[in-house]
């Protein structure tokens, strides 16, 4: 099975400065998305900080082994975390600053997805859309309560607050999903800017097209700054064929 991949990312429509960053590495088999918070240049330090992290981490990777996948990308977190809280200690008014992210890596027959905020992963399979991650947001927390429903989650005034990122504490706990790849296979990793804007049947709409992956980015990204573009939008999408 060979991977295609495609990578976009856009300021938006209000957002003076572009905190995400994306990483696409074929060689090494995997891609990221991270999404910089803390302000002014801050935001985007934290987010290259995590991309320059895995780039040292994944040095050598040659993508056969699940526990190599899972040890790298569990690393990956842990010393962008520690990188971060580091920076910061030095730059003591970049305070706050830190980031979410998505790591997705590929092995054998394998994936392994790491995830840390409210940046998402989603899988396309055999016309099955899914989200693989869940959001480490006070709004999510307050779904899986049962105190407020989906719909309402999404209007809610803080939707935005999130309960655990890359960089704010000295320990992290990190999300871990591994599943088997297949033929037809279509990955999205994405920061908030596009789900806040766009709904999930929409980006469905759009991935299940037979267009290449270029043109699905751009038309992602489009749609997220029709609907107001209020933040920063980053998109990966990673294909599985042969």
């Amino acid at each position: 099975m060979m991977i295609a991949y495609h990578g976009a990312t856009d300021v938006g429509n209000i957002r003076p400065n572009n905190e995400d960053i994306y990483l696409i590495n074929k060689i090494r088999h995997y891609c990221l998305v991270a999404d910089g918070m803390g302000g002014a240049a801050a935001g985007e330090v934290a987010s290259q900080i995590f991309a320059d992290t895995a780039k040292a981490v994944f040095d050598g990777y040659d993508g056969e082994a699940e526990t190599d996948a899972i040890a790298k990308v569990q690393k990956t977190f842990n010393l962008a975390n520690k990188k971060i809280l580091n920076h910061v200690q030095r730059n003591p008014s970049d305070h706050g600053m830190g980031c979410t992210a998505e790591l997705l890596v590929f092995f054998n027959n394998g994936f392994v997805v790491g995830h840390v905020g409210d940046s998402r992963t989603y899988r396309l399979k055999n016309n099955g859309f899914k989200q693989l991650t869940k959001d480490h947001s006070l709004v999510q927390d307050q779904v899986d309560q049962g105190l407020i429903s989906q719909a309402e989650a999404r209007r809610h005034a803080m939707r935005n607050v999130i309960l655990r990122a890359v960089g704010v504490s000295d320990t992290i706990t990190i999300d871990v999903i591994k599943g088997r790849k297949s033929t037809g296979d279509l990955f999205l990793l994405c920061s908030d800017g596009l789900t806040d804007m766009v709904e999930d049947a929409n980006i469905s709409t759009i991935l299940r097209e037979n267009r290449p992956l270029e043109e699905k980015s751009k038309e992602l990204i489009a749609l997220a700054k029709t609907a107001g573009g209020k933040d920063n939008v980053t998109v990966v999408l990673a294909h599985i064929y042969e």
